[in-house]
């Protein structure tokens, strides 16, 4: 039996459908490949280079420590300043101060190991430290002891949540204190492409 024309032209219809799936599907993973083909290019040839200092860490401050001779910054988070008066429960204190010795008692007599790859404009190092097996910058957040800076946002929502150090009472943002004082401007600690990269990728 001679098929019909409109069972041919059916036939052909469904070919193309099918040929024009296949490019789609080609096209779309050549793009993919030319896209983390660029991501991997731009990693390679990022000036900056990912330092891993550790050892016994000095604390400065709520959200800086010294490893060595290297001073580092707590990447993502803002603990209150030295001097910072926050209140709870009616009463004023230094919270500047229990920020610091929140993260004293978290390094402890621990070795510290830190990795960052950018520096701040006080020639910082900016980076993620842990103690052990906790993570310093997001264990502040979580204790209420620092607030989110450019990551740790749902660490913080958690402390907010459970009324946790700062969120315990009322207090000005680190950055707004500063501001108000007249401190120099610093602007959130945002991750960048090759930091992404770095971290997802381990390099």
């Amino acid at each position: 039996m001679r098929p019909t024309a409109s069972g041919g032209r059916f036939a052909r219809r469904r070919n193309s459908t099918q040929r024009s799936a296949g490019r789609r599907y080609a096209e779309y993973a050549l793009t993919l490949a030319i896209f983390l083909a660029l991501l991997v290019a731009v990693a390679k040839f990022d000036p900056a280079e990912t330092v891993r200092p550790a050892g016994r860490a000095v604390v400065n401050d709520g959200d800086t420590i010294t490893l060595g001779a290297e001073r580092i910054r707590l990447r993502g988070i803002d603990a209150p300043e030295h001097g910072q008066v926050c209140s709870r429960g009616g009463a004023a204190y230094d919270c500047g101060r229990e920020a610091r010795r929140m993260l004293q008692s978290l390094v402890a007599d621990k070795s510290v190991a830190c990795e960052g790859w950018e520096r701040d404009k006080y020639g910082r190092l900016l980076a993620v430290c842990s103690a052990g097996s906790v993570e310093l910058n997001r264990a502040l957040v979580e204790a209420g002891w620092a607030v989110a800076y450019g990551g740790y946002g749902d660490a913080e929502a958690s402390a907010r949540a459970g009324r946790k150090g700062l969120w315990a009472g009322d207090f000005d943002r680190p950055r707004d204190w500063r501001d108000s004082k007249g401190g120099l401007a610093e602007t959130e600690h945002v991750e960048t492409m090759f930091g992404w990269l770095s971290r997802s990728f381990g390099w």
